[in-house]
């Protein structure tokens, strides 16, 4: 699947979470997650293997990357329209996604709401 240098959506790192888990990874890691994040911001369809919406979670979603046997998620929410919100992100260990991971993203998600809100 081809990467389109045209991106239709623009993605914000909401303060450091996103970044602080990027930098610890491999740089195989960080380069599929680069290549994952273009694809984002540039298909008007991105297929579910690398974006999907969190089942009971309002409005959250997930990035997917695979590398190798290891697999990552970052979580992420929509504002205004086409701009990605990216917050939290973890390697996933098991096949279900942790408990706390979803509710640590919906707190971050209401506190960049509550933020936005009092400027």
């Amino acid at each position: 699947m081809s990467v389109s240098s045209k991106f239709i959506r623009k993605i914000y790192y909401y303060k450091h979470y996103y970044l602080d888990f990027f930098h610890k990874q491999s740089r195989e890691v960080k380069a599929k997650f680069n290549w994952t994040l273009a694809l984002v911001a540039s298909l008007d369809r991105i297929p579910v293997k690398y974006f999907k919406h969190i089942e009971g979670a309002d409005g959250l979603y997930e990035i997917r990357v695979e590398v190798g046997k290891n697999i990552f998620r970052v979580f992420c929410f929509f504002d205004e329209g086409q701009l990605i919100i990216l917050i939290n992100g973890f390697q996933k260990k098991s096949d279900k996604t942790p408990m706390d991971e979803i509710e640590l993203a919906m707190k971050l998600k209401k506190q960049y709401f509550d933020e936005k809100e009092s400027e």
